[in-house]
């Protein structure tokens, strides 16, 4: 039996570590290839080790347009082409709009939304290229990592809250694009909430390990943090053809937190 994503190749950026490595992993258990793009080139360089043939490394910094130009181009000319864009990598920040720094509110929104930004905007021809040509899977996908606070505000995450809710309503103008130019490509956001990567280090590093699982755990209603796969399996839905009628929208994965 073929994988769930057999034929497809994939770039994932932040794939370094937490849920794009996590997805990195599935998608190539599932019979598709990847590129794995991050900034962070030895965490990078050894996930791609990890996954044989099936993985490759491509430096990547997603706030910078030339970067994504080269990570695609080296995509193309590594694997052939484009199938599937996970655009992960992101940082968090909690402060208050009133104390936040305007350099800092920047950076949020450099990494976490103009980086989703640029590789939409660049990787869509690169799959449109791709599927035209015939190679491997006849449709795409694009699936943007948002947040649980994308949909529900802080009082102290101004710039994530904002950033995270503008790649929300940016997947699904792109989802819109990509139907009104005739592209086999979806779009789609994930919006988990507290998940055991490394975004959770400066919760680990204020409270110590085990007490902040513990104080995050009790604001989720399942009761516990989630794990990296448990998001990748989302991701996984929508990066496959299972998902061939599912555009423009929003898979929350957050322990039951937005029905609170």
């Amino acid at each position: 039996m073929a994988g769930r994503v057999a034929g497809k190749i994939a770039l994932m950026t932040g794939g370094a570590s937490g849920l794009a490595k996590a997805s990195a992993e599935m998608f190539v258990a599932e019979g598709g290839q990847v590129m794995i793009a991050d900034i962070n080139e030895e965490g990078g360089r050894a996930v791609a080790e990890s996954l044989g043939d099936a993985g490759a490394f491509t430096h990547l910094d997603v706030t910078d347009e030339d970067s994504w130009i080269a990570a695609l181009t080296a995509t193309k000319e590594h694997f052939g082409g484009l199938h599937v864009l996970l655009n992960s990598a992101g940082i968090g920040w909690t402060q208050p709009v009133t104390e936040i720094s305007l350099e800092d509110w920047r950076r949020v929104h450099a990494i976490d939304l103009d980086g989703v930004f640029l590789g939409c905007k660049h990787g869509i021809p690169l799959i449109a290229e791709t599927l035209a040509a015939g190679v491997g899977s006849p449709k795409g996908s694009i699936v943007n990592i948002s947040s649980i606070a994308g949909n529900i505000a802080g009082h102290n995450m101004a710039a994530y809250n904002s950033a995270k809710a503008a790649v929300r309503h940016l997947s699904k103008s792109v989802a819109l694009h990509c139907c009104r130019q005739g592209y086999e490509i979806r779009c789609n956001s994930v919006h988990p909430t507290f998940v055991d990567t490394p975004i959770l280090d400066k919760h680990r590093e204020k409270f110590g390990a085990e007490e902040a699982m513990r104080k995050l755990a009790r604001q989720v209603p399942i009761g516990r943090v989630g794990e990296p796969k448990e998001i990748a399996y989302a991701i996984l839905f929508l990066a496959s053809d299972e998902s061939s009628y599912t555009t423009g929208s929003e898979l929350l994965v957050d322990g039951g937190i937005s029905a609170m």
